[in-house]
């Protein structure tokens, strides 16, 4: 077992004090390590393989609620798409429309976030700010895609010591944000989910808005 209690203390202190969701991310760890949270009473968790997930989500507690974290193909929506609690990298309207028929197949709605490329990294995955808005469009005004609920926006800084670099990228998440919840005529209601902030970061997160924040390895230690 190699769960760092302190960690998770320390974190959800933190959290709880900026109304913001800990999702502990626990891809490649064993289910031991997930079940010591659970029983801690931790329910949040993230996942961005797949096949571990649905293994996972078979042999552990029902009431866990799984976010997918990870880059998600469209041919695998449908996989998780019956149990998934939150589906935060929605990085292409490819994406968006697999999503929305795997939900209009199911009759539900299915919760995601719409992914933002705010970082300096060519390789991280996300809409521009221009695509994302046209998202929003699509979603509060058009109503395009009646089997996805909106939950907000997620984005990841650069991977940098400057903490200034950072700052300013999650400060532009915050601002687009603000811009979409306050669209005119718009129900954006379910639209609450701001997600930035990891491990090395997420202080600045917090400090910046941020209303969720994903943390793996300060609560399982390296990756496996």
């Amino acid at each position: 077992m190699s769960i760092n209690t302190e960690a998770y203390h320390s974190i959800k202190e933190k959290t709880d004090a900026a109304k913001a969701l800990l999702v502990a991310v626990s891809k490649t760890k064993p289910n031991e390590d997930i079940f010591t949270l659970y029983e801690m009473g931790h329910r949040d968790f993230g996942e961005n393989y797949v096949q571990e997930l649905l293994k996972k989500q078979l042999e552990l507690p029902s009431d866990i609620r799984w976010h997918f974290i990870g880059h998600l193909q469209t041919n695998k929506v449908k996989q998780i798409a019956p149990f998934v609690h939150l589906i935060h990298g929605v990085d292409s309207f490819r994406m968006l429309d697999a999503i929305e028929k795997e939900g209009k197949k199911l009759n539900k709605k299915i919760n995601c976030l719409i992914q933002v490329h705010i970082a300096e990294e060519e390789t991280k995955f996300g809409f521009d700010i221009t695509e994302a808005r046209e998202a929003a469009t699509h979603f509060f005004i058009e109503i395009k895609y009646p089997h996805v609920n909106l939950c907000g926006l997620m984005g990841m800084a650069s991977f940098t010591e400057d903490a200034e670099v950072i700052k300013n990228e999650f400060a532009i998440l915050k601002s687009l944000f603000d811009e979409i919840k306050a669209m005119k005529d718009a129900d954006t209601n379910s639209f609450t989910t701001l997600s930035m902030g990891m491990s090395a970061d997420y202080p600045i997160a917090l400090e910046n808005g941020s209303t969720l924040v994903r943390i793996g390895s300060m609560l399982f230690g390296a990756r496996n």
